[in-house]
């Protein structure tokens, strides 16, 4: 499977995505992000956008969310509940494994996800991570968890002009969770999950040195 050309496709619609103004709705506003959906064309769901500014630098925002087994996400994101490396395909391309925990009072049982990840950096100071779904010898499902699907999916920080201690964090979410779940459920998990993201995401950036 040729994993580059994959990411270099996902990561070519995020920024189609960004760019993109038509169609995005309103569903979710905090202090920290306003949360906008709109149909996906991936898959019969919904695309999320995220749209925040956090208070530091974007390469401090990205220690938080780096794709690393070993790195900080799994400490401050309550949505990950384990982050594994099944693949290097080269400095900046890798196949990894998320095992989510159970949510919405349980309705929601833990996922596992298996995806192509592809960090980015751009010339302007964008740093993006960029995933989508891809199948992999070595992590077929596994009892115990239901497998998802994140369709094209990732986060943008932004530097923002003129203020080198903030950060425009883009986000892009589009999941299949699989399983059978009621609609209802999964259109309101999302942009609750995702303001929470960003509030939890503040939180470990202001506190980064206790990790």
């Amino acid at each position: 499977m040729d994993y580059q050309h994959i990411a270099n496709a996902v990561a070519d619609s995020l920024v189609a995505y960004s760019k993109d103004e038509s169609g995005w709705k309103a569903c979710k506003k905090t202090d920290a992000v306003t949360v906008y959906w709109r149909p996906s064309a991936e898959f019969p769901g919904n695309l999320y956008k995220g749209d925040g500014v956090i208070s530091a630098s974007p390469e401090r925002v990205w220690d938080c969310l780096k794709p690393l087994p070993d790195g900080l996400r799994v400490k401050w994101d309550e949505n990950v509940k384990k982050f594994e490396l099944i693949e290097t395909v080269n400095d900046t391309v890798s196949v990894c494994r998320t095992v989510t925990p159970s949510a919405a009072m349980g309705i929601i049982a833990p996922r596992d996800f298996v995806d192509v990840v592809l960090v980015k950096r751009y010339e302007d100071g964008r740093i993006t991570s960029n995933a989508t779904h891809v199948d992999h010898c070595d992590c077929p499902p596994q009892s115990g968890f239901v497998r998802g699907f994140n369709h094209p999916c990732g986060c943008f920080c932004v530097p923002v002009p003129g203020e080198p201690n903030k950060t425009q964090l883009l986000s892009f979410f589009q999941t299949d969770l699989g399983g059978y779940l009621p609609r209802s459920v999964v259109d309101s998990f999302f942009p609750s999950s995702m303001a929470q993201f960003y509030s939890n995401l503040t939180k470990a950036v202001k506190s980064l040195k206790d990790f």
